[in-house]
């Protein structure tokens, strides 16, 4: 197994996001987690929060959301990633919905200023779990939070900042520190040796879901409520997502507020899930 790895212009190894959304793509996916995804950003933006508006999917990994605002009536949609393999994964969605002209895939770092600023203004930025892994959390939120229009959706999830000792119901412990580590040790390692600790991983989370009288059989299989997300797919994203950075969500408020935005919706997590914010522009 090749090492699922990608190397940035920084020279730091970072993980290879679109490999292992590729096969989320072409194990996974399916219509009841489309729509899944389509539910949870229906139900944390409103409903009507992308009908005739246009959308920005920065870090579209797959492309399960893209998809998800055209089917909630998004009337045109920008895909980007910094990874050819996701710029892949949403190209080949958007072949399946008959290759819309109003839908755009391209490849670009939301880094890049001038090829930010290039897509123009958005009614809806969307960007979730994307802009801590990018090596520059702040800038990349500031490059985003740029191609917000004014009176439009500003929607991000960021890892929290988790500073005290966490014990996750999914078996997951520790801090954001010592997953930091966690991650920087996981991208030293040679495939086959990530595999083991995916392997590895994956038998803890079973035991914790027998110790605590959960039917694992029951628990994987509603993973997917998450967002339609894939238990497995979510497990190698965790344990390997580096670069990695985090921020409560005070901080994240505290940060957007000066440029505008105002907090129309909030989901804290004390632990080390993301936070998500979604934001609407006044100026």
């Amino acid at each position: 197994m090749t090492n699922t790895v990608i190397v940035e212009s920084s020279g730091e190894k970072a993980f290879a996001f679109g490999q292992n959304w590729q096969g989320f793509v072409d194990k996974h996916l399916n219509e009841e987690r489309i729509a899944e995804a389509v539910k949870s950003l229906e139900e944390f933006c409103g409903k009507d929060a992308l009908k005739g508006k246009t959308f920005l999917d920065i870090g579209c990994g797959s492309g399960l959301f893209s998809l998800a605002a055209r089917k909630l009536g998004a009337k045109a949609i920008v895909s980007m990633d910094i990874d050819q393999n996701s710029v892949a994964c949403c190209q080949q969605l958007k072949e399946s919905m008959n290759n819309p002209d109003d839908w755009k895939v391209v490849h670009g770092s939301v880094l890049d200023n001038e090829f930010m600023t290039s897509l123009g203004e958005f009614d809806f930025v969307y960007s979730w779990g994307v802009l801590h892994h990018t090596g520059e959390m702040w800038k990349a939120i500031d490059n985003a939070a740029a191609r917000v229009a004014k009176n439009g959706g500003f929607y991000i999830a960021i890892y929290n900042d988790a500073d005290g000792f966490q014990f996750m119901p999914d078996g997951r412990i520790g801090n954001s520190k010592i997953w930091l580590w966690e991650k920087k040790f996981y991208m030293s390692m040679p495939g086959f040796i990530q595999s083991l600790i995916d392997l590895a991983a994956q038998s803890a989370m079973i035991l914790v879901y027998l110790l605590t009288l959960r039917n694992p059989v029951r628990a994987i299989r509603e993973h997917k409520q998450l967002r339609g997300m894939s238990w497995s797919v979510d497990i190698k994203d965790w344990l390997g997502g580096y670069p990695y950075e985090y921020a409560k969500a005070d901080v994240l408020f505290k940060h957007l507020k000066p440029q505008g935005f105002n907090l129309e919706n909030l989901k804290v997590h004390n632990g080390l899930l993301n936070n998500e914010l979604y934001f609407s522009r006044s100026r």
